[in-house]
């Protein structure tokens, strides 16, 4: 497609994209706005109010964009489907990587648009001629852990207007310029459709006969007591399990097809060396495979990274072998690899051996 000076920006009627669509205006941009209508809760479409008011008073297009059908079949089903088969899903990662940003470029596409840009906390660089995604300069809120499976295609076209701003320095921009509500908006947590405990919502979503209650056992065999259902635990889980034994407790083992959960009272016992990932994606395999330097894998959002080595494997797998012990690894997490703030790639993890 042609380069020109129009982008079409993904809006939430949040924060963080209404200030975009201020900067990206502010840039030269002929901007776009686009709501995607993944999940309402209840209901509640206040989301797409807000959105269509922003873009009025900057006078800008909006466009909303219903893709609730195919939101529920690619990522609530899968949700649903990975606690059922006793892993650990990671929706907003799928969401990000398989869903948003490729309908971003395809509605662009068909707008004649060359630029699409969210308010993700991001950065990106290109290196080596690849471009990567690369952290946001706000520790608290950089969003590259979910950005691991982006393809070339989409990320020399992404504008990313958050990405060297603070949270807070993004509120100030939206109280001087006049949108209080923009600036004061409470920050979305967690799984849009879930935000809270997703127990109840396999609850509401999942027959009530498949999440039965079974037995927690040591590592020895012995039952320990009864649980709620494997599906409402999760590798590493120490809170919540509705056991005292006068020491702490976690989760070691889900077996879904006996309904058993495994208790082990060390979270030593939990440490793995290595593991396997599968719907992977790397950006320069040169830059991943052909070193054993400096390479951080990280399989949980906030504060965890470990140096580690990667290698393809025959069955088209990768193998990461990790340079210190790491616990609480569970299949169906995702896994980002770092080179200082530079994200490598990414996949999912399928098991531990």
């Amino acid at each position: 497609m042609q380069e020109n000076k129009k982008v079409l920006l993904g809006m939430s009627g949040g924060t963080d994209s209404s200030v975009a669509a201020l900067l990206l205006q502010d840039a030269g941009y002929e901007v776009t706005g686009v709501t995607f209508r993944f999940y309402e809760k209840d209901n509640n479409t206040e989301y797409l109010d807000d959105a269509r008011e922003l873009c009025e008073r900057l006078n800008i297009p909006h466009i909303t964009y219903d893709v609730r059908e195919k939101f529920r079949q690619q990522i609530i089903s899968y949700f649903i489907n990975e606690y059922m088969a006793g892993r650990t899903p990671v929706p907003c990662t799928l969401c990000n990587n398989y869903l948003k940003w490729p309908l971003l470029k395809q509605l662009a596409d068909e707008r004649g648009i060359y630029y699409f840009a969210t308010g993700h906390y991001v950065q990106k660089r290109n290196i080596d001629g690849y471009w990567h995604i690369t952290a946001g300069a706000d520790s608290d809120k950089d969003q590259s852990f979910f950005l691991w499976g982006i393809p070339q295609e989409i990320l020399e076209r992404m504008l990313l207007p958050m990405g060297a701003l603070t949270k807070r320095e993004v509120r100030e921009i939206a109280a001087e310029r006049g949108h209080l509500k923009a600036a004061h908006k409470r920050d979305s947590l967690g799984v849009c459709f879930c935000p809270m405990d997703y127990r109840s919502f396999l609850k509401e979503h999942v027959e009530k006969d498949l999440i039965v209650p079974g037995n927690f056992y040591d590592e020895c065999g012995n039952c320990l007591g009864k649980h709620e259902g494997y599906p409402f635990y999760t590798i590493g889980q120490r809170r919540g399990l509705g056991i005292y034994l006068n020491k702490a407790l976690f989760v070691k083992q889900i077996i879904p097809q006996t309904n058993s959960v495994i208790i082990s009272d060390t979270l030593r016992s939990l440490e793995q060396t290595e593991m396997y990932l599968t719907d992977w994606h790397v950006t320069n395999p040169a830059a991943l495979f052909e070193t054993t330097d400096d390479i951080i894998v990280k399989i949980r959002y906030r504060k965890q990274a470990n140096r580690c080595t990667v290698t393809p494997t025959p069955d088209g797998r990768l193998h990461i072998r990790l340079h210190e012990p790491l616990a609480a690894i569970a299949a169906g997490q995702a896994a980002a690899f770092y080179r200082n703030d530079v994200v490598l790639g990414g996949g999912i993890i399928c098991s531990t051996e």
